[in-house]
């Protein structure tokens, strides 16, 4: 067996996508299953450099998982000719700029969405990206969930004939932070540091409708922040400025209309804290982060509205569960493995600095359609 080690910047590791997803369950999990294999029986072997500004948290990180190579400069990082490829995990406020010094210096970039925090910003990077022969993605790692990816072989099976509409449902009930110690950071809440729902999770949805249902043609959205004071992670109460809840309503080329909330106000009754519902003319689907359940057209049962007598019917009963038919791994290590072959062995990979610049447009204008209360047509984007 040959191994081809490729240095990483894994920059904002001692965050916790950085480091839980990225780090733990993507590249260190590459390294336990002996690297990536190529075709030729070359293995590609991920060597992190651990990147980020707390240098006891970056300290304390490789000493637990056996890692030597972490520093605070990543000017000094990005001058190492084993350098391959820059990752950012960093908040969104950092990465435009930690991305170009990462281009300058000639190295293949990787990061989180949203990409930059405007349009225009996300583009240009594209095309210093492209001018540079730099290879690019960016995590779009809902596509690789077990419930999503069983949804997508429903509809490459023609199972729902022509679909009608999507309707999602994602979010949770954040602790405020007074009583109980919040789940999320508190810059999420602060628009002034890159926080807000819309520029968290409409990225998000771009990729899935796009990918599964076809391109987004326009967006209404409602927006709101819910809780308007909160406590951050040393007991401060602070305003919250940033959306905490979205509403938005999207229309698609073909006519599918999708419908997609999204919410850190919500408590959950749902079996899952995300779940698309799917309707076509021949079927329908409901899939999570990981099940997906279908009703096909001969098995509907023909309900009758009367709200005089109560309802006899178990309509969960009524569907039937999607097989796995497939072992499926972490999404993330699962995209991290595609863009390590696109690297090195140049196959291909389409979630480049393009696609996630069309993930922040989607936001911008969701942001737009809320301020104006009107829809906002989605002008296609080009290099």
């Amino acid at each position: 067996m040959t191994r081809r080690p490729i240095g990483i910047i894994v920059n904002g590791v001692t965050g916790r996508m950085g480091y839980r997803q990225h780090l733990v369950r993507s590249l260190l999990a590459i390294r336990e299953q002996g690297g990536v294999p190529l075709p030729d029986g070359t293995r590609i072997w991920p060597e992190p450099i651990l990147v980020g500004r707390n240098e006891a948290k970056l300290r304390e990180i490789g000493e637990r998982h056996g890692l030597t190579e972490w520093t605070t400069d990543l000017s000094a990082a990005l001058a190492r000719d084993d350098v391959e490829i820059y990752f950012d995990a960093q908040v969104t406020q950092q990465r435009e700029k930690a991305i170009r010094q990462a281009i300058e210096a000639g190295k293949h970039v990787y990061t989180e969405k949203p990409l930059a925090e405007e349009t225009a910003a996300a583009l240009e990077l594209a095309r210093v990206a492209d001018t540079a022969g730099i290879r690019t993605g960016v995590v779009q790692d809902k596509l690789f969930l077990p419930g999503l990816r069983k949804l997508k072989r429903l509809i490459d099976g023609g199972f729902f004939g022509r679909i009608l509409s999507v309707r999602g449902e994602f979010g949770y009930w954040v602790f405020e932070g007074d009583w109980q110690p919040a789940q999320r950071p508190s810059w999420n809440y602060r628009s002034a540091d890159g926080g807000g729902i819309v520029v968290d999770m409409f990225p998000h949805w771009h990729y899935v409708l796009e990918e599964l249902f076809g391109p987004v043609e326009t967006v209404s959205a409602h927006i709101a922040t819910h809780i308007p004071e909160r406590v951050d992670e040393f007991g401060h109460t602070y305003p919250a400025t940033a959306d905490d809840a979205a509403y938005g309503t999207f229309e698609l080329a073909g006519g599918v209309v999708a419908q997609l909330n999204s919410s850190w106000c919500v408590r959950v009754n749902r079996d899952e804290l995300v779940e698309f519902q799917v309707d076509g003319v021949e079927g329908s689907a409901v899939a999570g982060l990981r099940n997906c359940r279908i009703q096909h057209r001969a098995a509907t049962p023909k309900p009758v509205w009367n709200p005089d007598l109560p309802a006899t019917e178990n309509f969960r009963a009524q569907w039937s569960e999607v097989p796995d038919n497939e072992e499926f791994d972490n999404g993330f290590k699962v995209q991290w493995e595609a863009f390590l072959r696109h690297v090195v062995a140049d196959e291909p990979f389409r979630w480049d600095f393009l696609a996630g610049a069309r993930g922040v447009q989607l936001a911008e204008l969701g942001l737009r359609s809320a301020r104006e209360g009107r829809r906002i047509e989605i002008p296609e984007l080009h290099r």
